[in-house]
């Protein structure tokens, strides 16, 4: 904005400097020297107004060559505004691509309004690789503005999918505003990738079963969850309150995690008192989580740590961190 209306201040003072000069050379009235300027900035070849002095002459070359001079760098600053937005937005796009084509092991995220916003601070907040798929433009500015990976399209598209790279992904959140669309897309997220991890969004209780059926791993309510935690802070406010500060690394450092057990780490075989998670690591092991129907809570010291193992931890960032290490392969 700055940049036009500098340019329509020369352009004013231009026609005003011609006008004036055209009275004086040529002795004409306001509307003469108007007439006259318009006729020689056009270059429409009009009979000139008045008689054509040698000063007249003379100034009237010089409006010629300053206004084609003039009107050639506006153009050029017109198309470079126009093209340097163009091609500043398609090398962003392109660079974004370039980078969603590398994404490995990462989650896609379908939907970014009120649920799906929630969901993207806590992937954030996690430092997690993911990937947006939104139509929204409003929400795109948004997106762009936090300098996250997108995909401008509607998440139901099988090429949205596609191009977000869902057979290289681990896992998939679906927020749309129906549920319906949630459906539609775990069916095709599930065709697509059989082993990914799916949580979808559901509005109306009666569509919890069937994005079950479609494939969904969990189904999640926010007004059920909602419901549940204003009961419990009327009910058990404090406890509430911790609990909520666990998740809330904001208040506190301290985080609540999962950490996988993997084939040929020092844990498999030894008895949790053995394990020296809490000399090496310095955090607590909450539960275990064995198979899918198995869930050990509060585990006793002569628990025997076995391969796929699911240890639900709480501690720092950095201690959890060292968990891993000792969990993986060796």
């Amino acid at each position: 904005m700055k940049r036009i209306t500098l340019w329509l201040i020369i352009v004013v003072v231009f026609l005003l400097v011609a006008i004036f000069g055209f009275m004086i050379t040529l002795d004409l009235t306001f509307i003469d020297a108007l007439y006259m300027t318009i006729i020689t900035i056009s270059t429409v070849g009009y009979e000139s107004v008045g008689t054509m002095s040698t000063a007249g002459k003379l100034f009237a070359i010089f409006v010629i060559l300053v206004s084609v001079g003039l009107v050639g760098y506006l153009l050029s600053q017109v198309f470079s505004i126009i093209s340097e937005g163009t091609i500043n937005e398609a090398w962003r796009k392109k660079k974004m691509m370039k980078e969603i084509d590398k994404l490995e092991k990462h989650i896609i995220v379908c939907g970014a309004g009120e649920s799906g916003s929630h969901v993207i601070k806590e992937l954030i907040k996690k430092e997690a690789s993911f990937v947006v798929i939104e139509n929204d433009p409003e929400v795109i500015e948004e997106l762009k503005d936090l300098n996250l990976l997108y995909i401008e399209d509607d998440a139901t598209n099988e090429e949205a999918l596609l191009t977000a790279r869902i057979k290289e992904a681990s896992g998939l959140i679906t927020t749309l505003p129906t549920d319906a669309d949630n459906v539609f897309v775990v069916l095709t997220a599930r065709v697509l990738n059989p082993s990914l991890h799916i949580i979808a969004r559901n509005h109306e209780l009666s569509s919890r079963k069937k994005l079950i059926r479609a494939g969904a791993n969990n189904v999640v309510s926010p007004d059920e969850i909602g419901g549940k935690k204003m009961a419990n802070l009327m009910l058990s406010p404090h406890v509430q309150f911790f609990v909520d500060n666990i998740i809330d690394t904001k208040n506190m450092s301290i985080n609540m995690e999962e950490v996988i057990i993997f084939e040929g780490s020092e844990l498999i075989g030894r008895k949790l008192r053995n394990s020296e998670i809490a000399d090496k690591a310095g955090l607590i092991v909450l539960a275990i989580r064995r198979n899918e129907d198995e869930f050990i809570f509060n585990p006793k010291a002569d628990e025997v740590l076995r391969l796929e193992d699911k240890l639900i931890v709480v501690g720092s960032k950095e201690q959890i961190e060292k968990l891993e290490k000792m969990a993986s392969q060796i």
